[in-house]
């Protein structure tokens, strides 16, 4: 042991023993705030956090059925796990005793998780994470193998289960990550205290429960630098503030354009920053621009269905276009359910022979729900029971609900990940303007969530020709205004084939698809600008083809989406005018964008 110029101790590793003492009493301060968190944590349903038992008893039954059945395969597997894991095992010690500090070579396929060189240069880490692959190649063969279980109980079982593999990932443990490791040495421990606070951070803000931040939400303020393109409020109900967007060119076309954005998430997606606002680029393009921003619902709007949504909602807002304007007809746009609610909307105004829509836009929309993709791993009656008695207590559904069930269909970039940066190398989470956003949801009206989940999630009724809206029995048939509709191709929300199916059905005889790149957010997020992700187009009538021959037969292009879809927009939104100011006499502005609904952040 040596001595330092300024008198500290020192063990000869570079460990700081009065540094290291420090961080031990913090780690015992931070200790004693974590348990304090956690007493105060509240109760949850469990049929909220979870699938039901019966789900993993019917996988147990059915592999020891399969078992039963067929012992040579059951064997076969479990022989070929047992031999290949003795065989990496054998490699391993074969190496090392060759005097050598190497692992044997591994020839594996790469894997973004174990991308420190020490995963594939270490023996000790190599070890385990070819272990790991191991285990999770055998789970999965064993899985695929099952046969005599109902196939969408499959999919929930693969899905669930592969959860559980990500979680026990060797990456998620700090003993066994060697980035973790590196910097708490590199730092004499500092790095796993920053990690302990922040932990205990995001506990103490959550009311014990562990929601990982994602984000730096003193970065951005909305109206600030988000959601900062010029406009104003000119109507306001109990459901929505209308935004129209000033003009930026002299001269606009005639029809205008109103947006619904869902109200599961904040509109201001669509205006993240200039350079990637749809919102600012409409508006350069010469349209009269009007978005709808939902009000977020607290218990006292337990009652509002969807039935309120679309009648105080999309008719109310398009009549005041309407008058705004002076115009009879404008064109519409539904982003996600509130492309859903977009649709029947139409079949309703269709029911009424009112012809106010000229054409409509869905973006990542689903209307025929027979195949739910992968979020239909959680639109099963053991989760969705439990939405529907969280609704009757608390009148809505809160945003913690649906922001943890997002969150893991993209666990390992959403969760896990996250949770190695904050907690075990004690970063602080980035600045990121989608991050934020996606962090600020807003709650659901317990009413309205049943009735989606229930009736066309579960149900199927708008694709059936059953579903009850404002008290008409409505269709996908019949929809028969001129649609363009854009689909994203790796969206795990609104899977791009269901939309298609959904689209096909419509009764309108103009009808365009776009499949863009990439996901539900990125691949409607895509301005030109980036150049990032193409799409596909087919000129061919989607009427007579399913989806994926319609993608066989599509062309690629370069480049975003908007620039097509705004050709077609054009031809479809009449003679070019002067521009128009904000609001009229009996509009006048209430408050500068972004308005003060997406500002409010209600509890349950």
């Amino acid at each position: 042991m040596t001595t330092s110029d300024e008198g500290t101790s020192d063990t000869g590793t570079g460990v700081e023993l009065s540094r290291l003492n420090e961080n031990l009493a913090r780690v015992e301060e931070l200790s004693q705030r974590l348990v304090q968190a956690l007493a105060h944590k509240r109760r949850v349903d469990p049929s909220l956090q979870a699938p039901s038992p019966d789900l993993f008893m019917k996988a147990g039954a059915a592999l020891w059925a399969e078992a039963i059945q067929n012992p040579g395969k059951v064997i076969e597997q479990q022989v070929g796990l047992w031999g290949k894991s003795i065989k990496h095992y054998l490699d391993a010690q074969q190496a090392l005793a060759r005097g050598k500090f190497e692992p044997p070579a591994d020839t594996g396929p790469r894997d973004r998780r174990f991308s420190n060189p020490l995963w594939d240069s270490h023996p000790y880490f190599n070890f385990i994470k070819q272990q790991y692959l191991l285990q999770t190649e055998a789970v999965e063969q064993t899985l695929s193998a099952i046969d005599n279980v109902d196939p969408r109980e499959k999919r929930r079982i693969a899905y669930f289960t592969r959860q559980i593999i990500d979680m026990l990932a060797p990456t998620n443990y700090l003993a066994t990550n060697p980035d973790a490791l590196e910097r708490a040495i590199e730092t004499d421990g500092e790095s796993l205290v920053r990690g302990l606070e922040n932990l205990v951070r995001d506990i103490e803000a959550n009311e014990g429960e562990l929601v990982v931040s994602l984000v730096d939400k003193d970065a951005f303020s909305v109206g600030e630098n988000l959601g900062t393109t010029p406009g104003g409020v000119v109507y306001r109900n109990r459901m929505f503030e209308l935004i129209q967007y000033e003009a930026t060119t002299e001269k606009v076309h005639a029809t205008p354009l109103i947006i619904f954005p869902p109200w599961i998430n904040k509109f201001y997606i669509l205006d993240l920053k200039e350079k990637n606002s749809l919102i600012k680029w409409i508006t350069d393009q010469g349209f009269t621009l009007f978005v709808v921003s939902w009000k977020n619902p607290d218990a006292s709007y337990a009652d509002v269905g969807m039935d309120t949504y679309v009648e105080e909602g999309y008719l109310e807002a398009i009549g005041q276009v309407k008058a705004i304007t002076g115009q009879k007809k404008v064109n519409a746009v539904g982003y996600c359910i509130a492309g859903t609610t977009l649709g029947l909307t139409l079949a309703l105004m269709r029911k009424r022979r009112d012809s106010s829509i000229n054409s409509a836009t869905f973006f990542t929309t689903l209307t025929d729900f027979s195949d739910q993709g992968e979020v239909g791993v959680f639109l099963d009656d053991d989760f969705v029971d439990g939405i529907e008695a969280e609704c009757a207590q608390s009148g809505v559904l809160d945003s913690f609900f649906m922001s943890r069930t997002f969150s893991f269909l993209r666990s390992n970039d959403l969760i896990w990940q996250p949770a190695i940066r904050n907690y075990m190398l004690g970063d602080p989470p980035p600045a990121f303007d989608l991050l934020f956003w996606n962090g600020d949801g807003t709650n659901l009206p317990g009413r309205m969530a049943v009735e989606y989940l229930r009736g066309l999630c579960q149900r199927d009724e708008f694709a059936r020709g059953s579903f009850t809206i404002c008290g008409e029995t409505v269709s996908l048939g019949e929809i028969a205004v001129p649609l363009c509709a854009i689909a994203c191709e790796t969206d795990h929300i609104a899977a791009w084939r269901s939309s298609y199916n959904g689209i096909r059905q419509f009764g309108s005889k103009d009808k365009t698809f776009i499949l863009s790149e990439s996901g539900h957010i990125a691949g409607i997020v895509n301005p030109p600008s980036k150049d990032k992700y193409g799409h596909y187009l087919n000129d061919a009538p989607i009427d007579e083809m399913d989806a994926d021959g319609w993608k066989a037969g599509a062309g690629y292009h370069r480049g975003s989406w908007w620039p097509v879809w705004g050709h077609w927009l054009a031809k479809r939104s009449g003679k070019m005018v002067a521009a128009r100011g904000l609001g009229d006499s009996k509009h006048p502005v209430l408050a500068r964008a972004p308005g003060t609904y997406v500002l409010e952040q209600p509890k349950g």
